[in-house]
């Protein structure tokens, strides 16, 4: 139905606004990103633990950008 495709194209549009941040939350080893996206929004998370290190900071910084543009920070 023309309701149905609708919300089709809806939701594509959604699915491409969101890449940018999901290539941000992707663009080193998880959970990394997604911590940081986290502590970003003011919530505690702890130490990263072995073998895992801290966000690269210009990635930190993509990740913030992105966070933002997508208004979930």
């Amino acid at each position: 139905t023309v309701e149905e495709a609708l919300k089709m194209l809806a939701a594509a549009k959604l699915q491409i606004e969101a890449i940018p941040l999901v290539g941000a939350l992707f663009c080193e080893v998880n959970p990394i990103p997604v911590k940081k996206a986290i502590e970003l929004q003011g919530r505690d998370t702890g130490v990263v633990r072995r073998p895992l290190t801290e966000m690269e900071p210009q990635n930190a910084e993509r990740l913030k950008k992105e966070m933002q543009a997508y208004n979930v920070l």
